[in-house]
């Protein structure tokens, strides 16, 4: 069975693509990534997509002409993955966060747009889509769902093992000897690229190659103002986003601090505060491995500092697993997707603090009747996962 995987994430700046074929041989599952793509959103897109963000106000009329806007680009993207790499059976598009509901340490509810309805009639594949929201109905938090696939992909790894993604959110899936946890840690590259975008530092809207932090200095002031945040002290399951780390969360910071970095110095201190609190919550756990991914993996400064901060543990990318790092996310909602139309739950109750797994996500038909593959009665035990081109783990 090939899933191609959509995801945007909380950086909010396009859109990544893979395609995963499934095949099933004993209690194995064998996934063979046959295409990966990262596509910028427009610049009027995202411009208009950020400005909706909270906490600006926005209106169901604006809401609605987004998730139409970024539904049209998802089709555009999984058109072209097909184009480029063949059909597939279905697509999984994990959409585009807008909203996040959480208080204290309870999830409420969750909102992703980019109607699928658009990426089916464009493909003619079904698309599975609304995804995290089942799981928040059983208590979880919805999140990190890519938990699922780092609870396959970490066994064996070390003692302690744990997979690290940065995105515009830090998350951490922990395989502990008592069972499996995931939450999120914090803001990976989310206020750094909202610097960024804010000062025009680089076109790219994010700090490339972490050159605008190494050419800057870290504001000891500053950075103990954003350590002393009352989200790092609340125990797992526990998730995060742009609700509570937005520009004016920086902004606010620095008027507390009662300091004026200059933009390179403040683009610094956020990438230790990343540093900082990614490092704290991995200690705590005792890890001894670490499997890195996301866009924060190829900022040689946030990962350096990382790695310096727990010289005990080994750190790799996740490429050597066979989930190449900038695509993980995309490969891990293939899998869920893969899950989903086999009748299997996509989550494990300890990476989202949900009561039980459940089967996620709604089902769009594509341009002939759905028809799903027969139910699996259970999950197979192992996933190996490689790249077309032989690199697998």
């Amino acid at each position: 069975m090939r899933v191609l995987g959509l995801i945007s994430g909380t950086s909010h700046d396009g859109i990544d693509a893979a395609v995963v074929e499934f095949t099933v041989d004993g209690d194995t599952l064998h996934g063979t990534v046959t295409h990966t793509s990262a596509t910028p959103y427009p610049q009027e897109l995202r411009a208009r997509l950020v400005a909706a963000l909270p906490p600006a106000p926005v209106t169901l009329a604006e809401v609605t002409v987004l998730d139409t806007l970024i539904g049209q680009a998802f089709a555009g993207v999984a058109a072209q993955a097909i184009e480029q790499d063949g059909p597939v059976d279905l697509i999984t598009s994990h959409g585009q966060t807008v909203f996040h509901w959480v208080e204290g340490t309870t999830a409420r509810g969750t909102l992703q747009i980019g109607q699928p309805a658009w990426i089916a009639e464009r493909t003619g594949a079904p698309v599975l889509s609304d995804v995290r929201i089942r799981d928040i109905t059983a208590g979880g938090h919805g999140a990190p769902l890519v938990s699922f696939l780092d609870a396959l992909l970490l066994d064996g790894l070390g003692s302690v093992p744990a997979a690290l993604n940065l995105g515009g959110i830090s998350n951490v899936t922990v395989l502990a000897p008592d069972g499996l946890r995931a939450y999120d840690i914090g803001p990976a590259n989310a206020l750094i690229d909202a610097v960024v975008s804010e000062h025009r530092l680089h076109p790219s809207g994010y700090d490339d190659d972490g050159r605008i932090a190494a050419s800057g200095t870290v504001e000891p002031g500053l950075l103990g103002v954003l350590l002393d945040e009352d989200y790092y002290r609340l125990p797992p399951p526990k998730s995060t986003g742009k609700e509570l780390f937005h520009p004016g969360y920086v902004r606010q910071a620095v008027a507390r601090a009662g300091v004026e970095p200059e933009p390179a110095d403040l683009v610094a201190t956020l990438t230790e505060l990343t540093v900082r609190t990614v490092a704290d919550a991995l200690r705590a756990e005792g890890v001894d491995a670490i499997v890195v991914s996301g866009g924060g993996s190829r900022n040689p400064l946030m990962l350096g500092g990382i790695r310096d901060a727990l010289p005990g543990a080994r750190v790799v990318l996740s490429d050597e697993l066979g989930a190449p790092a900038a695509d993980k996310e995309a490969i891990a909602f293939a899998l869920i997707g893969w899950c989903s139309a086999h009748g299997l739950p996509g989550t494990v109750p300890g990476g989202t603090g949900a009561a039980q797994a459940r089967i996620l996500g709604t089902f769009t038909p594509g341009s002939g009747p759905l028809r799903l593959p027969e139910p699996r009665p259970h999950m197979p035990a192992a996933l190996r996962l490689r790249t077309r081109d032989g690199g697998q783990g």
